[in-house]
């Protein structure tokens, strides 16, 4: 535990920004569960609505600053592959 003032308040800030980080990485993998889902039942309309799903979540994490632009970038295209080969 801390004793420094500015050290107990750095840590309550990295408490609040972990638990947003979570949770925004919580929502990133929801969303992929729901693409992959989409694409095992083989429907189109479901995987392109998840598809626009998972980029906006994706682009979401990115402003906020959770993970990278370039992470992003190369998620979305993966995932854009796999949902245009099923359809």
């Amino acid at each position: 535990m801390p004793n420094i003032k500015s050290a107990k308040r750095r840590m309550r800030s990295d408490g609040v920004k972990e638990a947003r980080n979570r949770a925004v990485k919580s929502t990133l993998k929801t969303a992929e569960r729901g693409l992959n889902d989409a694409i095992k039942d083989g429907n189109k309309d479901a995987t392109a609505a998840a598809l626009k799903a998972v980029n906006s979540a994706y682009d979401r994490a990115t402003k906020q600053g959770v993970i990278h632009s370039g992470k992003a970038d190369r998620k979305k295209s993966r995932l854009a592959i796999r949902a245009n080969a099923a359809a």
